[in-house]
């Protein structure tokens, strides 16, 4: 199966001021206390080998019932070098796996197995050291784990329940099992 170039959407080149911060993965209920401390702004909290950084800015934009979301936080992947914002999505991420899998089913059982890890509160540079992963197509496993860690903790300020963190894994899921059953 031919393997689909990645419309990427949600781009914007901007300059930010983006302060450091360091939170470590935790369970879901922990990491989400954690992350609702977090000051309005902007926060460089992870680098990737590539250059790129994930970033966040609090508020996010998320309206209920006519309410902004006062926890809710974007996930960014931004380039220096460039200025280029991308508002990383669920989407981008499951097509970016779907593609990988079309090409190398083994691997992406093996990305899928450390998003496990990630989505269970391990820290995505623990994992990467420890799983030897390899990238058939696409974005590198390093920016999906570091930036799930970031989105699933977003969906754990709006969804405390845990729906929305496991919405976006269970989809994952299905797609591991579909994986191995072909």
């Amino acid at each position: 199966m031919p393997v689909k170039k990645p419309a990427r959407k949600n781009i914007y080149t901007h300059t930010i001021d983006l302060a450091p911060l360091n939170i470590i993965n935790h369970p879901r209920e922990q990491f989400r206390e954690m992350l609702e401390r977090m000051k309005y702004r902007g926060y460089e909290v992870e680098r990737l080998a590539d250059g790129r950084k994930i970033i966040v800015t609090k508020p996010g934009g998320k309206f209920v019932f006519g309410t902004v979301k006062r926890e809710d936080f974007m996930v960014w992947i931004f380039n220096p070098q460039t200025n280029e914002l991308w508002l990383i999505s669920h989407k981008n991420i499951f097509e970016d796996l779907e593609n990988k899998a079309n090409v190398d089913k083994r691997a992406t059982l093996q990305i899928i197995a450390a998003l496990e890890r990630v989505y269970s509160g391990d820290e995505p540079d623990v994992v990467l050291a420890e799983m030897d992963l390899s990238n058939p197509t696409g974005e590198a496993p390093e920016l999906l784990l570091k930036a799930y860690k970031w989105i699933w903790g977003q969906e754990d300020c709006n969804y405390p329940t845990g729906e929305g963190r496991d919405m976006s894994m269970n989809i994952i899921r299905e797609l591991k099992t579909r994986i191995i059953v072909e």
